[in-house]
């Protein structure tokens, strides 16, 4: 019978972290010795909510602030909960906990305590890159804008009308805001929040996706093209009631880019009125495109020319941009297929666990041309919402744990992937599951050597299936480039050499799953 865990909880008031630096330090916390759970989270009303579905909301921080940090950490011992507690307060302090460490003059300058002090230190300076509660975020992009700055808004937690009246005043002094909560941009080839490091080219993008945007980017470098700019948009972006503004305004300032001469839209399907806005300004550019509303292509076939094509997937989407930007596209990436493996009469399902939302939507999108009934925490079909997402798959599942419901208490499994590698082991024992399918994203802030970890995840997962006499079936593909930080090459040879079946992309990894559930 497991032991009861040792728990602490406390408030740090009036200190605000964005969500990746409190993702930094939760991980931090959880390599420490039997810390089980750290969670992280600004005291907002949305992560009050998540901390309570999740039984973790105890009177020590339930009446957190939007400017406070709640923290609650499980572990194994009380000497080790008190050790995290210790810890946390270091880190959060902006502190290095290790002796004798050095610090050079540069972190010695004086910082900025606000927007007008940071640009009067940086007179050249374009863009702001905003990540505070929610709450403030609004003012705060306000003033970025006043000061004649484009907006990199990572916070989320904004409301839907401060949205409408930041896109609106922006759009009044010729600016950009992207965001709120978008999480991936290049900029003239600077990456702005999640990004992979990219050829520079001809190939401009507007997304409303992150891990779709990164996608793209990374194929259209493989495939031999480059990108001029990436703008994400935000997530809310293409709702009706925003219309679509920085989507539009991404598309006309690449119109006038002379660098671009390909534009790229990647989108979940945008409202009606909004996908039509969209398609009438790329026909207005003149400028070859190519537009992906995941899911919903009949959204693009209003008044459609010979320039502006269709994409059905997120690879789709890229070797059609290749191909207009008139570059002659490298050979894709081609992996030696093995032959389907003989499986147990009860192996019968499918169980995706993806770090991004974007690739669960377009795996559902692909299984349901071949009748597949999928099931899934962020579902194309609500008809096939999972009950209980936490706690078990049922029949073929496609998951994003990414999503608030498994990010309680742990990072971003971009960065700590600690609660994947716990389903992984928990889906290999199931005796009714085939095929396990895997996305491993790299890039600028994502964890440093993911592959070191899946891979010895992965082979306990075969090892467990094997004593259970069945063979298990892990597919998977590495979204990044040779240039980024951990090298893709490096990545791949570790996963592959645990067992898992490389694919060369998103859509061919979902492809194969279904072809081996035949």
């Amino acid at each position: 019978m497991a032991l009861p865990l040792h728990t602490i909880a406390f408030i740090q008031p009036n200190l605000y972290k964005d969500s990746v630096a409190l993702m930094r330090v939760a991980q931090r916390l959880l390599a420490m010795p039997d810390v089980v759970n750290a969670t992280l989270q600004m005291g907002n009303p949305a992560n009050r909510e998540i901390l309570q579905e999740a039984g973790l909301l105890g009177s020590a921080v339930k009446d957190a602030g939007p400017s406070d940090i709640m923290v609650v950490l499980q572990a194994r011992t009380r000497a080790a909960c008190e050790a995290a507690s210790a810890e946390s307060r270091t880190q959060l302090a902006g502190q290095d906990s290790t002796p004798g460490t050095a610090h050079d003059d540069a972190s010695q300058a004086i910082v900025a305590s606000n927007i007008g002090m940071g640009l009067a230190a940086m007179g050249e300076a374009n863009i702001a890159q905003i990540s505070v509660p929610g709450a403030y975020a609004g003012a705060e992009a306000l003033k970025a804008l006043k000061l004649g700055l484009n907006v990199f808004l990572f916070s989320d937690n904004v409301p839907l009308s401060q949205e409408v009246a930041l896109k609106q005043e922006a759009a009044r002094r010729g600016l950009l805001v992207m965001g709120p909560d978008c999480g991936t941009a290049i900029v003239a080839g600077v990456p702005l929040g999640f990004a992979n490091n990219v050829r520079k080219g001809s190939i401009g993008l507007v997304a409303a996706s992150g891990t779709g945007l990164q996608e793209v980017t990374t194929q259209i470098h493989h495939l031999g093209g480059g990108v001029s700019h990436a703008i994400g948009t935000g997530g809310r972006d293409t709702y009706a009631a925003v219309g679509g503004a920085t989507m539009l305004q991404g598309i006309a300032l690449l119109a006038r880019d002379p660098a671009t001469r390909v534009i790229a839209i990647v989108s979940k399907p945008p409202a009606p009125e909004v996908a039509a806005k969209v398609m009438a300004a790329l026909r207005a550019t003149g400028k070859p495109a190519v537009v992906l509303f995941l899911g919903n292509v009949a959204q693009t076939q209003t008044n459609p020319t010979p320039r502006i094509r269709v994409a059905h997937t997120l690879i789709d989407c890229a070797a059609t941009a290749v191909a207009l930007a008139g570059v002659k596209a490298q050979p894709a990436r081609h992996y030696a297929m093995p032959h389907k493996p003989a499986f147990a009469s009860t192996q019968k399902y499918l169980r995706a666990l993806y770090s991004g939302g974007t690739y669960a939507a377009e795996a559902q999108v692909l299984w349901a041309g071949s009748e597949l009934q999928v099931w899934s925490n962020v579902p194309l079909d609500p008809a096939f919402t999972l009950p209980h997402p936490r706690l078990a798959s049922v029949g073929h599942s496609a998951l994003d744990l990414g999503d608030d419901a498994f990010t309680v208490g742990r990072p971003h499994p971009m960065i700590d992937q600690g609660a994947r590698i716990e389903r992984l082991l928990k889906e290999a024992a199931d005796p009714s599951v085939r095929v396990i399918l895997l996305d491993v994203v790299i890039g600028w802030g994502a964890h440093a050597d993911p592959a070191a970890e899946l891979a010895v995840a992965i082979t306990q997962a075969k090892r467990i299936a094997h004593k259970g006499k069945r063979h298990l079936a892990v597919i998977g593909f590495v979204c990044g480039t040779e240039l980024d930080p951990q090298g893709l090459a490096a990545q791949e040879v570790k996963l592959r050499a645990a067992g898992m079946v490389l694919a060369g992309n998103s859509a061919n990894a979902a492809w194969l799953a279904r072809e081996w559930l035949r």
